[in-house]
């Protein structure tokens, strides 16, 4: 084939090019970072050769023995990673390098802030770790052969950052990746043995495959030393040949005991797996004994993953079995709700060449996934006492999905209600700090349930008309604005022996927190204004279920009421804006008599005011919950003939 069949030149998509123009230009508040990435795509590549390697051990190609290597060349400025790993073809070149799927670009750019330090860090996170070269290279090279490639048969991936990139077929013996970067002038201190070991030992010292550099003899060092004493041709004869070395520790971190990891080592092994610049909120590492072992390094995270509400991405835990690893996110290890988690799970009691289908119907796995569940909600409880602070910023940025647990998780339902977090008309701030524990420690001494709000929005569920009697009492009600809410209440029907209760559903009973003068006052309303409910039903018809007076309002004049088992119309609402068709529920109105406009309404005689004024009266209960005027034009007409 010649030369032109097999040289192409393509172009990155937009996205593509328009990050690295970032990386070129705008992101160099760490610069170090490029290197870290490029180990990291190494690593990754020897795992997926040995994973590979277990079905088919021809993989390996007579080396078996699977290394990263670091050279630099201080006359061609060019630094070289190397890895004798799983290596691409050249549709895989195309697909990780080329394109948007794989990097998760787009995702990266949305997430920029124009402050250099704090983007620089997202890099990593988005798996856009390549293209971090061009932070010091004004041009990379990529040599690469997929192994069990026909041997000799490479690809090569060259670009200047200029928005092309070249593909063509070279000559490649061994299988794995060389990534070269050609340095621009101003990086040349990169170009020095000690700088890049430095780095390496800063970043990687915890990645498990040995990462090598030449390393240079006594005599050698000596020889340099002497070089202005003596003449070149003695300095040269003293030189001894370089060997290579290994700079890193390539010890499994999660093997070692505690005691021997300090807290540095384990921080640095997070943003190694998570590719996350921040260090966590907080980790767990236990090896656990018994009928199973298996060992433990899990991580929370303080910042949110680019996809964590993609509920199909396959992240989060990392699977190893006597340390060759096998897989990532696996759901049998880590259930949805905790897909948040980081780290990583090693057993010594599954096959090496476990699939999936071991994984749903293994007792072994069942174990393990309760082990590592039961250590997580361990770490959240430890951080929740200890540590408000700490579990105030998990919350904030994971409490949404911890709350699927509650759907999800039922074995688990008591144990995870205790480290949910609630905003309630205590303070009416919209953060949400208070445990339902808080809040039964709150409770009125007659007070027999646990009252909630839902609302699209906080500001709507605080200031429903529904809250006005709670608050003339001082009972705490929760507001609950997030959307997992409206699923989430309806699987949480109590804690701590205290029931739920909607303040939006049903016939509102306070129980012992009503006196029986206030009861028999409500009967009296309810014969008084027996006529005036009845003529309003009447007018409003087929909008409504039933109409009865109220005692949950003092100021407003009327509100809405689902019954006890309908949807509520904050639901409806989703569910409507999610496209599914759901026939809405008709609602019951309840009346305020203490209120001005009812009384007014009372003595009205005009038939055709009085119907304009219930219609009114109906809108504006819709309005304040949420709710949409079906026929605004009419509601204006009316409104007008009033003013």
């Amino acid at each position: 084939m010649s030369e032109a069949a097999q040289k192409e030149t393509l172009s990155f998509q937009a996205e593509v090019r328009q990050l690295l123009d970032l990386m070129i230009h705008s992101l160099y508040s760490n610069k170090e970072i490029f290197l870290r990435e490029l180990i990291s795509n190494a690593s990754d590549a020897a795992d997926k050769l040995r994973f590979e390697a277990l079905a088919n051990d021809a993989l390996y190609e007579g080396s078996p023995n699977l290394e990263i290597r670091i050279t630099f060349d201080k006359e061609a400025k060019t630094i070289t990673v190397a890895d004798n790993g799983i290596g691409m073809s050249r549709e895989e070149v195309m697909s990780n390098i080329g394109t948007i799927a794989k990097s998760g670009t787009k995702e990266f750019l949305k997430s920029l802030t124009g402050e250099q330090a704090k983007d620089a860090h997202l890099i990593g996170q988005f798996g856009v770790g390549f293209y971090s070269a061009f932070v010091v290279a004004d041009r990379v090279t990529l040599l690469t052969r997929r192994a069990g490639a026909v041997a000799g048969q490479g690809i090569k991936w060259e670009s200047a950052g200029d928005g092309e990139y070249t593909l063509e077929e070279v000559a490649k013996e061994g299988h794995g990746t060389e990534v070269i970067l050609h340095l621009r002038d101003e990086e040349s201190d990169f170009l020095d043995d000690w700088r890049l070991r430095s780095v390496i030992r800063k970043f990687s010292d915890h990645v498990s495959w040995p990462i090598m550099m030449l390393g240079r003899s006594a005599d050698a060092e000596e020889a340099e030393e002497s070089a202005e004493e003596k003449p070149e041709e003695e300095t040269q004869e003293k030189v001894v040949e370089e060997k290579w070395e290994q700079v890193n520790k390539a010890s499994a971190l999660w093997t070692r005991a505690k005691s021997d990891v300090s807290a540095e080592e384990y921080n640095e092994f997070y943003k190694h797996i998570s590719h996350d610049f921040e260090e966590p909120l907080s980790h767990v590492h236990v090896r656990l004994e018994g009928k199973f072992e298996y060992t433990l390094l899990l991580y929370v995270p303080k910042r949110a993953p680019f996809d964590l509400w993609d509920r199909e991405r396959k992240h989060g835990v990392k699977l190893y079995v006597r340390r060759v690893f096998i897989m990532e996110g696996a759901e049998e290890l880590m259930p949805r709700y905790l897909r948040f988690v980081r780290g990583l799970i090693d057993t010594s009691d599954l096959p090496l060449n476990v699939s999936r289908e071991i994984l749903q119907k293994n007792q072994v796995v069942d174990a393990i996934r309760k082990g590592a569940v039961g250590k997580v909600f361990g770490m959240l409880e430890d951080l929740a006492e200890k540590d408000p602070e700490n579990y105030q910023t998990f919350w904030k940025t994971f409490g949404k999905v911890l709350k699927e647990g509650i759907i999800e998780d039922y074995s688990n339902k008591e144990r995870l209600a205790k480290l949910l977090r609630f905003a309630t008309t205590h303070t009416d701030s919209e953060v949400q700090d208070v445990s339902l524990s808080d809040y039964i420690g709150r409770m009125k001494p007659e007070q027999e349930k646990i009252y909630y709000i839902t609302g699209e929005t906080h500001m709507a569920a605080r200031k429903s008309p529904h809250l006005e009697i709670f608050r003339k009492k001082g009972i705490e009600v929760l507001l609950l604005s997030d959307r997992v809410d409206e699923w989430f209440v309806s699987h949480l029907h109590e804690f701590e022996g205290k029931s739920l209760q909607a303040v939006t559903k049903g016939d509102l009973d306070l129980g012992k927190l009503d006196d029986e003068e206030q009861k028999k006052e409500r009967e009296e309303q309810e014969s008084r204004f027996k006529d005036l409910v009845s003529r309003i039903k009447d007018a409003l018809g087929e909008n409504i279920k039933e109409v009865r007076t109220t005692h949950r309002l003092v100021d407003s004049p009327s509100c809405l009421v689902g019954g006890e088992y309908d949807m509520s119309a904050t639901m409806e609402r989703i569910l409507k804006d999610a496209g599914q068709e759901i026939p809405g529920a008709k609602r019951i109105l309840e009346i305020n008599p203490e209120h001005a406009m009812l009384q007014r309404l009372q003595s009205e005689g005009d038939a055709e005011r009085f119907d304009d004024l219930c219609h009114i009266l109906y809108n504006q209960a819709l309005l304040c919950e949420g709710g949409q005027i079906e026929d605004p034009v009419d509601f204006v007409r009316r409104l007008n003939n009033l003013l």
